[in-house]
C-alpha cells in the first residue's frame, strides 16, 4: 500500500511530504517528474497575488538516490517563499502572545469555526494556516511520484476543466492534445468559450465573489482487476471519491455519468459487454466510467468533481467574533477569485495516489521490475480468460 502523509502551514517554513511504499528502482527527478505539475498547479485565470510569491519547486531529501527510488520512504519539502514575511507571526517558540495578525471572524463555508470549536483555538490562524488550500501543493507533488509510477507500467493520466462559474467548457476529451491543455489558461479544450469564462471570472473579481466549476480526471490503460467488490472499504470507487472529497471546496464527486445515469433507465445506462478477436472482452460505451462493483474494467477510468466557490470573499458574508461575540464581516486575506483550474491538478493527483496504492496491493513487489513483470503476466491472463 501506498502512505501519504504532509505536514506544515501555509505561511510557515515549509510543507513536508513522506510517500511510503514506493517500489525500489522508479526513476525519478523532482525537476523533470514533479515540479511540472507544482507550476500547473499554481497556473490557471482568476489565481491571487500569492502564486506572484511562491515558484514551487520539490526538494528530494530522503528515499532517492542516484536518480532512483530505493524502496526507502521518499521524503521531499516544498519551500514556502511568503514566510519570510510572517516569520513573526508563525514563529512556533514561545512569545508570540498577543498574537499578531490574529484571526476571530470565522469564514462560512471554511473551517475557521468548527475547527476552533473542535481544538479550542480563539485565534482561527491555527485552523487555516492547515485548513488552507496551500496544502494541496503537497498533494500534487505526492501525486506526481504517483503519475510518475503509473506512467511506467503504461498508465497515463489526464485532467481537466468542463465548466467554470456555470458556463460550460466541456469540448470534449482529446488524448492527442494534451499539450494544449497547458496552453489554455482555464485548462480546457473548449477555447471558443474561453472569452465567455474569462468575462465571467473578471465580473466576479470586480464584485469581490468567488466562483466554483466542475473538473474531470481521466486514466487509460488501468488493468482489470484494481479494486475488490467483497468489503466496503476496498471498492475502488468509494476509496477514490474519498480521495476526491478530501480536497478543500470538493462538494461532490462522480464517477462515469454519474448524476445523469440516476435519471435514465437501465438500457442507456449499462454498458454492453461484447467478446472481439484479439482484442477480448470490449465495450461500444463507457457510461460506467471505467468501474463497475468497485472494480475497474479496463475502459478510461472517468472521475468529474465540483469545486464550490473559495470562502474567502472581498465582500465578506456576515458572521460572528469569536472572542467579542459581536456581529462582523468575515475575515479577508488574499485568495484566488476562482481555483478551478489548479483544483483539475489536485484531483488528479489524488486519483493517482488512489490508483498506484491499488495497483500495489494487486501485484505486490519491491521493485519496478517485479511490479512491471506481474502486471503483463496479468495482462496475459486478461487477454486468455
Amino acid at each position: 500500500m501506498l502512505r501519504y502523509l504532509s505536514a506544515g502551514e501555509s505561511h510557515g517554513p515549509n510543507l513536508s511530504v513522506i510517500l511510503e511504499g514506493l517500489p525500489a528502482g522508479l526513476a525519478l527527478q523532482a525537476e523533470r517528474d514533479i515540479d511540472p505539475w507544482l507550476r500547473r498547479r499554481q497556473g490557471g485565470y482568476g489565481r491571487g497575488r500569492r502564486q506572484l510569491i511562491e515558484s514551487d519547486r520539490a526538494e528530494l531529501l530522503g528515499g532517492v538516490r542516484a536518480g532512483r527510488t530505493t524502496g526507502a520512504p521518499l521524503a521531499l519539502r516544498i519551500e514556502n517563499r511568503d514566510w519570510q514575511n510572517w516569520r513573526e507571526v508563525m514563529d512556533p517558540a514561545p512569545g508570540n502572545e498577543p498574537r499578531k495578525r490574529a484571526v476571530t471572524q470565522p469564514r462560512p463555508g471554511h473551517a475557521d469555526l468548527a475547527g476552533g470549536i473542535k481544538y479550542g483555538h480563539k485565534d482561527l490562524r491555527d485552523v487555516l494556516e492547515r485548513a488552507s488550500a496551500r496544502e494541496t501543493a503537497s498533494r500534487v507533488a505526492a501525486g506526481a511520484v504517483a503519475l510518475r509510477l503509473l506512467e511506467a507500467l503504461g498508465v497515463q493520466g489526464a485532467t481537466r476543466v468542463v465548466s467554470l462559474g456555470g458556463i460550460d467548457c466541456d469540448g470534449g476529451m482529446d488524448w492527442e492534445r494534451l499539450e494544449a491543455l497547458d496552453e489554455s489558461p482555464l485548462r480546457c479544450f473548449d477555447r471558443g468559450a474561453e472569452d465567455a469564462v474569462i468575462d465571467r471570472i473578471d465580473r466576479a473579481k470586480t464584485e469581490g465573489d468567488t466562483l466554483g466549476g466542475v473538473v474531470e480526471t481521466r486514466f487509460r490503460n488501468l488493468p482489470i482487476g484494481l479494486g475488490s467488490h467483497v468489503q466496503w472499504d476496498r471498492k475502488l470507487d468509494g476509496r477514490l471519491a474519498q480521495a476526491v472529497m478530501s480536497i478543500p471546496a470538493i462538494k461532490g464527486v462522480e464517477i462515469g455519468d454519474g448524476w445523469r445515469a440516476a435519471s435514465l433507465p437501465g438500457s442507456q445506462v449499462h454498458d454492453a459487454i461484447f467478446l472481439r478477436d484479439p482484442d477480448g472482452y470490449v465495450r461500444d460505451s463507457n457510461r460506467s466510467g471505467g468501474l463497475e462493483g468497485g472494480i475497474t474494467t479496463g475502459s478510461e477510468l472517468v472521475v468529474r468533481a465540483a469545486m464550490k466557490p473559495i470562502a474567502t470573499l472581498m465582500q465578506p458574508l456576515p458572521t460572528v467574533d469569536v472572542v467579542t461575540h459581536e456581529v462582523a464581516d468575515a475575515s479577508r486575506e488574499r485568495s484566488d477569485h476562482t481555483a478551478v483550474p489548479a483544483a483539475s491538478i489536485v484531483v488528479l493527483a489524488m486519483a493517482a495516489l488512489t490508483l498506484a496504492s491499488a495497483v500495489l496491493e494487486k501485484f505486490g513487489g519491491d521493485t519496478v521490475r517485479e511490479l512491471t513483470e506481474r502486471l503483463e503476466a496479468h495482462r496475459q491472463y486478461v487477454a486468455s480468460y
